[in-house]
């Protein structure tokens, strides 16, 4: 990599997060306007029912995750020779287009396949950007790369989704989209400028990347993500309804509520960096079993509107904690193949809000309330746990002697 001055360094890491931040503008925007989307896009079914409606809306969400899940793998293999500043900048054009035709789109139907589209970079650009963020940062830092690129991400809960979300109250679901648009553009011209040339490491190519695949490991620990993460996502992806038509407040107090998650988020990613490069196995176990009391508080105050604020940072802070972990677990077991795994980790996430987001939306569907999701996230998260302890036990059984 070509040397950098002390400020082009802060700038190419500034830029790389701001990605994160846009990201995470378009992946959760949707969850507190579902309402809006509903009513937007499937105006004489939320006549008929709302909560069917909303429900139905959820599959945004679900399109969403599902583009991620297909373009990760898809882009790590066809980029592996790809110079990783042309590939952040190359995903950084996808999402424009994407989130501009999410926009723009006129019927339902077409919104699900400009969701699809939008979210084909994310899982491939998390991966490059985090592996560039650690490149920038230095030897040892791979868990601490990746949480930069995603403190982005975790930044936007904070402070863009409820802002944006509040802007689509107002303005309607189309402008928040636009204005997401505009920051995905900015972000494309700060990377042009500050990200430095990394090469391409020795022996990449589309056949090293696929090689992952063979290791049972990598599989076994994207089920974790894919599983445990779901609950997260259970929960989070009908934070509006709850809000509103069991806490009793306000539409006004959905934004306040994402603030809360964003909050826990940017705690947990900032720890969870810290703790997954000290202590891998300790952060991953220890997280999910705070992922399980989080999950639970929540089903059990969210009712009250304290309870809903401090579940929601609970869950977020919890579920965040274990993002970086998870990131640095399936790079580790993916030697030669760091951008597939990578890309495999932000797929299983990705799975996850799939999973959580569609499960959410039958156990509501099928009239158990807009806070069922929250018990449906606690056994999703249990199995993940279950999962992780598996993973980390084969690990360390002896190999017998022939």
């Amino acid at each position: 990599m070509q040397e950098l001055t002390p400020g082009r360094r802060r700038a190419a890491l500034a830029a790389l997060a701001l990605g994160g931040f846009a990201v995470g503008l378009t992946e959760f925007v949707a969850m507190g306007l579902l309402p809006e989307i509903a009513r937007g896009l499937l105006p004489a079914e939320h006549a008929r029912s709302a909560p069917d409606a909303v429900a139905h809306a959820g599959w945004t969400i679900t399109a969403y995750a599902l583009g991620v899940v297909a373009g990760a793998p898809t882009i790590a293999a066809l980029t592996a020779r790809v110079p990783r500043r042309l590939l952040v900048l190359g995903l950084l054009g996808l999402f424009v287009a994407g989130t501009a035709a999410s926009a723009a789109a006129p019927t339902f139907e077409l919104a699900l396949a400009a969701r699809f589209l939008a979210g084909l970079p994310h899982g491939a650009y998390f991966g490059a950007a985090g592996m560039v963020a650690a490149t920038i940062l230095g030897p040892g830092s791979q868990a601490r790369g990746f949480a930069l690129v995603l403190s982005g991400l975790t930044a936007a809960n904070v402070v863009g989704v409820p802002l944006v979300t509040l802007l689509g109250q107002h303005a309607g679901w189309r402008v928040a989209y636009a204005a997401i648009t505009v920051m995905f553009a900015l972000t494309l011209a700060a990377s042009v400028r500050t990200v430095p040339e990394i090469p391409v490491a020795a022996g990449a190519s589309p056949r090293a990347e696929l090689r992952a695949f063979r290791s049972g490991q990598v599989w076994l620990v994207a089920g974790v993500a894919a599983i445990g993460f779901a609950g997260f996502f259970a929960v989070t992806s009908y934070i509006a309804p709850v809000t509103t038509d069991v806490a009793g407040l306000g539409p006004a107090a959905v934004p306040w509520v994402l603030g809360a998650v964003g909050l826990g988020m940017t705690a947990g990613n900032a720890l969870g960096g810290w703790a997954a490069d000290r202590d891998l196995r300790r952060s991953m176990l220890g997280g999910f079993a705070a992922v399980l009391a989080s999950i639970l508080a929540f089903a059990l105050v969210a009712h009250l509107p304290a309870g809903l604020f401090a579940g929601a940072f609970l869950v977020g802070a919890a579920s965040l904690f274990l993002g970086p972990a998870l990131q640095a677990r399936l790079i580790a077991v993916a030697p030669g193949a760091q951008l597939m795994g990578a890309a495999v980790n932000q797929s299983a996430m990705n799975i996850a809000n799939s999973l959580g987001a569609a499960l959410g939306g039958v156990v509501i569907a099928r009239g158990h309330g807009y806070l069922s999701p929250a018990w449906a996230g606690l056994v999703l998260a249990a199995a993940g746990l279950g999962l992780a302890a598996v993973s980390f036990g084969l690990e360390r059984r002896p190999v017998p002697v022939a």
